[in-house]
């Protein structure tokens, strides 16, 4: 499954589910993620709250849910994600930082 074809789904999932979205509330969501990806990190780097690999998991499963809010705001906006990603990484792989 590509990007387009799960945007689509998540649209038709989330307009089911969630009746006069506003769209601030994928981007609170997406920062909401962003923070559980940053606590499942330093909790890993410290050793605690869990293993490795349930931390892992847990970075695993923000970034997913993440990309998922980002894909309702797209839809909310009319916006295409997989273009948004494609255009952005050309512009970014052709910085040099070396």
């Amino acid at each position: 499954m590509n990007l387009n074809e799960i945007q689509k789904e998540q649209d038709v999932w989330s307009n089911k589910n969630f009746k006069n979205k506003k769209p601030y509330q994928p981007i609170l969501g997406a920062a909401e993620e962003v923070g559980e990806l940053a606590h499942a990190f330093l909790k890993m780097e410290q050793g605690i709250r869990g293993t490795k690999e349930e931390h892992v998991h847990n970075m695993k499963d923000a970034v997913g849910a993440c990309c998922v809010f980002l894909m309702d705001l797209c839809n909310q906006m009319g916006w295409s994600f997989e273009e948004i990603i494609d255009t952005t990484w050309t512009h970014v792989k052709k910085r040099n930082w070396v």
